[in-house]
């Protein structure tokens, strides 16, 4: 029979309650844990966010009647308690924040019964994410994602503080915007009053909060919900969350200098950890040949190193054909694994396929200095000797090569790259590297598209001394005053400094391939505001999901997010997306075309 709370109130969390209280009498409030019955005494872990406290039931002081009601207990069964506190005399628990003391129930109240929970309440469990997230309410009661969800809450108090020292003003920005589709999908939401058209989730506020800088609001800044219709990863979901942010009068240095001085804020405040200003610094292109990655992961070696010159007259093919083609040849260097078995190569050779290599060539050197390799007979010894001191090998290594378009040839090195790393145990876990990446591409080509497309977007300012070349067969060159914040291999944010000039905004729609009249078409209210006097602005986002599943040390953004999505952008909880009724999709003048 459930009981009201009427009347009685909570004193503490459990583990708010420490060897200070003992003889001092408390309330706590939480759910059973777990119960264990010895006859004349019946103990109780309660567990609540902030912990576990052992409650103890002795008949001659809970009475007949709490005694009885305490047998009765069962796990996750709501209760309150109030009791005395004591020191343990027994089964001291040193791994317990509350191991030392315990409460001698003298009330206990039971607010609501539970039916057996579909797997235990405890952290690191082995059960299925569907089951997990189909009863996330339950998952969330498990103490490893309440630390995540309250790490969550600590830092976005601590970005608050921090941005309103430095005078940014926190102002919202519209959910229900214009489609605006350069990048990822929208999200449409169609309109009842105007019946065939349709508003667009926001990607981010990157219109608005240019916006704001034209109506003078100086600094800005938002923890903004965000949307994206795109096919999800580990660190990705179709609802997202931003600490989003916007500056006028700054330069990209005083950007990267206030968010510096955020993160160092943030880990010394959560993490306990100082971090060394001025944070490093490595150009794009420099990330891409040492890396294979604009957002590389530092913390351990096996970079990747360019032997174009020496395939160049190598006499093999597959190097020599990649080279006429306008691409290059790199390996790196997997030290002290040049006994990787033939099945275990094969492997990485198919892996490489995955990401898009035609092949992967390789050479072993033994311990004694032995060579096996899939490419010795089409080559001199001569070259391999160049090849292996070019890679700085030693015998025991396993040297590995992609011979293709430099894209490619990127992506398969450093894909590889950071799964040996993972499989060989390369990478100490306990570093965070953090690593600002600038002088972007203005623009990357798509394929599927057959155009330039903006790297970043279009009102991303080109470096001054490339605006020249923008429309010319050189576009491809061009850079962006961009920057990108990285920690051990993911990006952190990214920003740049906005086009304020007309000119420069005009050159850059032309660069893209727009019309005059299609540019304002997509931007016309920016490109009017821009006509009553634009400051020159810049800024800057984070993932704050990313953010915090890198801090709290989780391989996924599922775990630092209340109520997330899966793969296919489903909740499994709720059982969204669902079809509507007809008659909603009356009122919205609405008819589903069959597929």
């Amino acid at each position: 029979m459930s009981e009201s709370i009427k009347g009685m109130h909570r004193t503490n969390r459990c583990t708010e309650v420490t060897s200070e209280f003992i003889g001092q009498q408390v309330t706590l409030m939480g759910w059973v844990q777990k119960r264990r019955n010895l006859g004349s005494l019946i103990f109780i872990d309660l567990r609540d966010r902030s912990g576990l406290m052992q409650v103890v039931f002795d008949e001659p002081k809970t009475g007949s009647e709490g005694f009885k009601k305490a047998g009765e207990l069962r796990s996750e069964y709501v209760i309150a308690v109030t009791g005395t506190v004591q020191k343990r005399t027994a089964a001291i628990n040193p791994n317990l924040k509350t191991g030392d003391i315990e409460v001698i129930a003298e009330d206990l109240r039971i607010f609501s019964e539970a039916d057996t929970p579909p797997f235990p309440i405890e952290e690191n469990i082995n059960t299925k994410d569907e089951l997990r997230l189909k009863y996330r309410y339950l998952d969330l009661r498990r103490p490893d994602l309440q630390r995540n969800l309250m790490l969550r809450s600590r830092v976005c108090s601590v970005v608050r503080n921090f941005l309103s020292e430095e005078g940014f003003l926190e102002i919202e920005t519209p959910i229900l915007q214009k489609s605006t589709p350069e990048g990822a999908r929208d999200y449409l939401v169609p309109s009842r009053i105007h019946q065939g058209s349709f508003y667009a989730l926001p990607q981010s506020p990157q219109l608005f909060k240019q916006l704001l800088m034209c109506s003078g609001f100086d600094r800005y800044y938002q923890i903004a919900k965000c949307f994206r219709d795109e096919d999800l990863r580990a660190d990705r979901q179709p609802e997202f969350t931003q600490i989003d942010m916007e500056l006028s009068f700054v330069e990209a240095e005083d950007v990267m200098d206030v968010n510096e001085r955020l993160l160092a804020r943030i880990w010394k405040e959560i993490m306990g950890q100082d971090i060394t200003l001025p944070l490093p610094r490595m150009t794009w292109q420099e990330a891409m040949d040492r890396f294979g990655s604009d957002k590389p992961d530092t913390r351990f070696g096996m970079e990747l190193v360019d032997v174009s010159e020496i395939a160049a007259g190598s006499g093999f093919g597959v190097f020599e054909g990649a080279l006429e083609a306008g691409g290059s040849v790199r390996g790196i260097n997997v030290t002290g694994q040049g006994s990787m078995s033939r099945k275990q190569i094969d492997k990485l050779v198919e892996e490489a396929k995955g990401i898009g290599a035609k092949g992967l060539a390789w050479l072993a050197l033994g311990d004694d200095g032995a060579v096996k390799s899939s490419f010795a007979k089409f080559i001199s010894e001569e070259k391999i000797q160049e090849l292996i001191r070019a890679m700085n090998a030693s015998n025991g290594d396993l040297l590995l090569f992609a011979a293709d378009r430099n894209k490619i040839v990127w992506e398969v090195l450093g894909a590889l790259r950071l799964s040996l790393a993972k499989r060989l145990e390369l990478i100490d876990e306990s570093r965070y590297d953090f690593l600002w990446i600038v002088d972007f591409p203005l623009f990357e080509w798509s394929d599927e598209q057959g155009r330039y497309l903006a790297m970043h977007h279009p009102f991303t300012m080109p470096r001054e001394e490339d605006v020249a070349i923008m429309n010319t067969d050189k576009k491809g060159e061009a850079r962006a005053e961009a920057y990108d914040i990285v920690l051990n291999g993911t990006e952190l944010g990214g920003g740049s400094v906005r086009i304020h000039q007309a000119d420069v905004q005009e050159e850059m729609f032309k660069a893209l391939g727009f019309t005059s009249e299609e540019a304002h078409e997509r931007f016309g209210f920016l490109l009017d505001a821009f006509n009553f006097g634009v400051p020159p602005h810049a800024g800057l986002a984070y993932g704050l999901d990313r953010l915090i599943m890198l801090m709290a040390k989780t391989d996924s953004i599922r775990d630092v997010i209340a109520f997330p999505k899966v793969k296919d952008a489903s909740d499994l909880m709720t059982d969204a997306p669902a079809a509507v009724d007809e008659a909603q999709l009356d009122e919205l003048g609405l008819t589903l075309k069959q597929k």
